[in-house]
């Protein structure tokens, strides 16, 4: 007959009480007492996907610590969503290893890994209800209708769906098709949530508002949780980890203001930050003071500067770029010119009057400088 929808449905505040609690029971026994202690962690050893002459992945090894939120970042087909979907077993791997708590489960099915995963397609139940959908895995498992009751109850405040519960998947909107994935994958509590964009169906303010509570859910629980996300924001506001994923290969795995401060490549660098970081020849800056010391042999090595557009100034006594347009922000104007031929932002604060073809002058601290190397465009170490 379905999950009752009870007529008490706890508001924000409850569930935030709840999240303060250490959450519910763990799924797989009915004692309410048990807690999140069975989270585990992740490890890749030389994992590779390869499709006929395509490779997804590349010989990836990688380790994630239990009960840390990490994200998977990189642009569409870097394999990001493969490295997921090996984790949860839904692909099997041309090669290597996979652990979870120590346990190899590469062979294992995706049942067996005792994982929970939101999928960014949804995948929900068109004939059953929200409440339905989100209790799926507790009846498989046999948990008590009234622990399940509870456990659907808390979710569907947590994410928003009180009112919605009774209704089918096809009665709702995509944002709310996606929380209910959501709710599913967190009220099932596994060892290990796998996440596939979860969020980027959702409009711009529940998104913000979801990461919060998303990041709070996970650290007052432990929970494991593999993100996958196009979305630096998102990467750099919840993840204790970002792994920058490149042509199936990591191209940086690092804490997120590391990832920021000290990226490892040039395409990290790119990657990171809003606009992102300016990477120009050595040979703009020949001649200035701007190119530090050992000019010439930067120039003659074919290195390339990098350096955020919120560590350039407007400086008489700087290096000459050509204005071709300025975006005013509110709190900041963004200028964008030419500096040898090549993008350079800058970010001013307030709001500054600069037309296309005027030439201004820019420069930084030395220390805001990255180098990298010119052919492989891997960091420079200071």
């Amino acid at each position: 007959r379905g999950l009752r929808v009870s007529q008490h449905v706890p508001g924000p505040r409850c569930a935030l009480s709840w999240l303060r609690d250490g959450g519910p029971s763990h799924p797989l026994t009915a004692r309410p007492s048990r807690r999140f202690q069975d989270v585990a962690s992740i490890s890749l050893q030389g994992v590779s996907k390869h499709w006929d002459t395509a490779t997804a992945l590349a010989d990836t090894t990688l380790q994630i610590d239990s009960g840390s939120f990490t994200v998977l970042l990189g642009p569409s087909g870097c394999g990001k969503s493969t490295t997921l979907r090996l984790i949860a077993g839904l692909e099997q791997p041309s090669g290597g290893q996979i652990l979870i708590d120590g346990q190899d489960v590469t062979a294992l099915s995706p049942a067996e890994r005792r994982i929970a995963m939101v999928f960014q397609n949804y995948a929900l139940f068109p004939h059953l209800s929200v409440a339905d959908n989100i209790a799926f895995g507790l009846q498989v498992r046999k948990v008590p209708r009234a622990e399940q009751q509870r456990r659907v109850d808390e979710v569907a405040a947590l994410v928003g769906l009180q009112a919605l519960l009774q209704r089918r998947p096809g009665q709702l909107s995509g944002g709310q098709q996606q929380r209910v994935a959501l709710a599913r994958a967190l009220v099932s509590q596994a060892r290990v949530c796998l996440m596939d964009e979860p969020l980027s169906n959702l409009d711009a303010q529940l998104r913000q508002e979801m990461r919060r509570e998303l990041r709070e859910l996970q650290q007052r629980l432990k929970l494991t949780v593999v993100y996958v996300t196009h979305d630096q924001a998102e990467a750099m506001s919840m993840a204790d980890q970002v792994v920058l994923l490149n042509a199936g290969r990591i191209e940086q795995n690092a804490a997120p203001r590391e990832l920021y401060a000290r990226p490892a490549s040039t395409f990290a660098a790119r990657f990171i930050g809003t606009p992102p970081m300016n990477v120009v020849p050595a040979a703009a800056l020949a001649g200035h003071a701007l190119a530090g010391p050992a000019a010439d042999a930067k120039v003659a090595a074919g290195l390339s500067v990098g350096v955020r557009p919120e560590s350039v100034v407007v400086d008489p006594a700087g290096v000459a770029a050509e204005v071709v347009a300025a975006e005013f922000l509110g709190a900041d104007t963004l200028i964008e010119t030419r500096l040898g031929g090549a993008p350079f932002v800058l970010r001013a604060p307030g709001k500054v009057v600069a037309t296309a073809g005027q030439t201004v002058h820019v420069s930084w601290r030395g220390q805001d400088a990255h180098w990298f190397e010119g052919e492989t465009g891997r960091r420079i170490e200071d």
